[in-house]
């Protein structure tokens, strides 16, 4: 993919990005693993130069699909890559709170990406203070959310500058580079580069997250559950020790658990 083939997908770049480029901004690639995150990628590596692009991954460790950092590593260019992780994981997180998130309580999104993340994030620039570089302080962080994804994130803003962030210092800017593309687009983006996106996609799943989502839809529990059954025996225990379920009530079938929505049962007594 060309500088050209960059600027045509990017057709909404942000008027500030390019004072940003040539002022030395630091370059932060939020990356999953996930197809988002691997097209933004492709299509940064050809608008921001190297020097000024690093890639974060926050690790949801016994939750997150295998191989999701090996293929990180197989579709980038070798940019510093910093894994991060929260100092609980989800399963603990469930367990200590006796319930599991929900989209309008998303402790998973919060504690386990954002919050290590901007850790992480904090601890680059100041690590590029120490270094003396003239913009140390200086960040643009890039997400792969796009608006085709659902209602809520159609109405994000794709650049802004982050006010909580840009402090001590730094001077902080949230971009969202691929919000305009479609799933479509997203897969034949990858193809042209010569890339192929995490063998999951191949295996039925339509989205690369946590492995068991609370946005996931019928079809990608009932995947995710023949491809993972270890973990869906986790969530189904989890399920029957809290008595609470995993996924809101829907307004056709109201309250199901996990093993009702995908027809998967497990036999086994509830870990005490």
């Amino acid at each position: 993919m060309n500088q050209s083939d960059i600027f045509a997908v990017l057709d909404t770049i942000p008027a500030q990005i390019d004072s940003l480029i040539a002022r030395g901004a630091l370059f932060v690639i939020n990356h999953s693993g996930g197809k988002d995150s691997q097209v933004m990628y492709l299509l940064l590596r050809g608008l921001v130069p190297a020097a000024q692009r690093v890639i974060v991954h926050a690790d949801l460790g016994e939750v997150e699909w295998p191989g999701a950092v090996d293929h990180i590593k197989a579709t980038t260019a070798g940019e510093p890559l910093h894994v991060c992780r929260s100092r609980r994981g989800l399963l603990q997180m469930i367990e200590e709170r006796g319930m599991f998130p929900s989209p309008s309580q998303r402790q998973c999104t919060s504690d386990l990406k954002r919050g290590p993340i901007e850790r992480t994030v904090r601890a680059i620039t100041r690590e590029r203070k120490m270094l003396d570089i003239e913009a140390w302080g200086l960040v643009v962080n890039c997400m792969g959310m796009r608006a085709e994804e659902s209602p809520g994130r159609s109405k994000l803003t794709p650049f802004k500058r982050h006010e909580g962030n840009s402090k001590a210092g730094r001077e902080w800017y949230d971009w969202l580079p691929i919000h305009d593309l479609t799933t479509g687009e997203v897969f034949e983006h990858i193809a042209a580069a010569g890339q192929s996106p995490h063998w999951v996609y191949a295996a039925g799943m339509s989205r690369f997250s946590c492995c068991f989502c609370i946005m996931s839809n019928k079809a990608d529990l009932t995947t995710a559950a023949r491809l993972n059954p270890d973990l869906y025996r986790r969530y189904v225990d989890l399920e029957r020790s809290t008595g609470q379920v995993m996924m809101m009530p829907s307004k056709k079938h109201g309250r199901q658990t996990l093993e009702q929505i995908t027809g998967v049962m497990v036999d086994q007594t509830v870990i005490a």
